[in-house]
């Protein structure tokens, strides 16, 4: 306990004495990264008398570590704007005002532009969703442990919260349209979730969806991989891994090498080197079948993209808190 304390005691000595975002940056590597403090501590648990209480003080402290650099970070950050701010208001220097689209908009544009070039139409549907097309039209019956994964706003328990995931547009689009159809479309999501760099409590996804005959795997891959490219460059590095999503099956899970750190692990990509940037697979035939469509003649594929996290890697922003924040610094970017 005396040398975890010393190693919060050290930390605080060092932070007192940073002034830049690089400084930071620096300090997470040395004890949140892969090779950092940190990490040897929890090697050492193994051979400790008490493993299990070793392990829980060292969360504990990794969790107060991060919650001191994520503050500093955001002081800094202040510090910055303040003196961008004073610089504006200097009488000595007359500015015009420029406005200019948010980033989010400038993304979600693009990717519009893409998939309406693929030939998709766009379709929209309801925030204040019900439980029936926000979960059980996805093949998440009551009580699917999935649920508890999405840590849901509720307006009215059980019928009626702040939808999750644009998964609730494509379950309305299922039951309302019929096949074959090619539809991309944008939306505001809502969860309870803990604020920090990568993740906030509101944030924006992109979906996309095809009903088709014949429609396979190799579709959808090639589908999410052009949109990447178109986003990114030819360069872009994309890796994909199996996944559970219950209202597909095969699910894919699509991550990007951290734009941030490149692979070396840095705060953003929470220290692994890349950052999940959605989730996709082939519909599931339960969830055809409940939007009265015969799974033996038609098949899909959907993909639901982090809108926010395909934003920061497109504007090189580093921190998902300033997209919906009072910060004007973005420089407009044409597309």
């Amino acid at each position: 306990m005396d040398q975890l304390n010393q190693i919060v005691s050290l930390l605080t000595d060092k932070l007192e004495k940073i002034e830049t975002i690089d400084q930071i940056e620096a300090i997470e590597v040395e004890y949140l990264g892969r090779k950092g403090i940190i990490n040897q501590l929890f090697s050492q648990i193994k051979t400790t008398p008490n493993p299990r209480e070793y392990g829980q003080l060292l969360n504990q402290l990794k969790n107060e570590i991060e919650e001191l650099i994520d503050n500093k970070s955001v002081s800094i950050d202040s510090i910055n704007q303040n003196i961008s701010n004073e610089k504006l208001a200097s009488p000595a220097v007359a500015l015009a005002k420029v406005g200019h689209l948010h980033p989010i908009t400038q993304t979600e544009r693009h990717l519009n532009q893409i998939f309406r070039n693929l030939g998709f139409s766009t379709y929209h549907g309801p925030e204040i969703e019900t439980d029936e097309f926000c979960f059980q039209r996805l093949n998440v019956p009551q009580n699917h442990p999935a649920r508890d994964m999405q840590d849901s706003i509720y307006i009215q328990k059980p019928d009626f919260l702040l939808r999750t995931q644009t998964s609730s547009i494509e379950a309305r689009l299922l039951a309302n349209q019929k096949p074959p159809f090619k539809v991309a479309f944008p939306g505001s999501v809502y969860r309870n979730e803990k604020v920090n760099r990568s993740n906030h409590f509101i944030f924006h996804q992109y979906q996309a969806v095809v009903v088709d005959k014949n429609v396979t795997m190799k579709d959808l891959i090639g589908t999410m991989d052009l949109m990447f490219k178109q986003l990114y460059g030819q360069d872009v590095t994309i890796r994909y891994r199996c996944k559970y999503y219950p209202e597909v099956e095969p699910g894919v899970g699509p991550d990007m090498l951290c734009f941030h750190c490149l692979g070396k692990g840095c705060s953003l990509c929470k220290h692994a080197g890349w950052i999940e940037m959605g989730g996709s697979g082939m519909i599931h035939p339960l969830v055809l079948k409940m939007a009265g469509i015969d799974p033996k003649t038609w098949t899909g594929f959907a993909f639901g993209m982090g809108l926010d996290r395909l934003t920061m890697a497109q504007k090189n922003i580093k921190d998902i808190r300033t997209l919906l924040g009072g910060n004007l610094a973005y420089k407009p970017n044409q597309l």
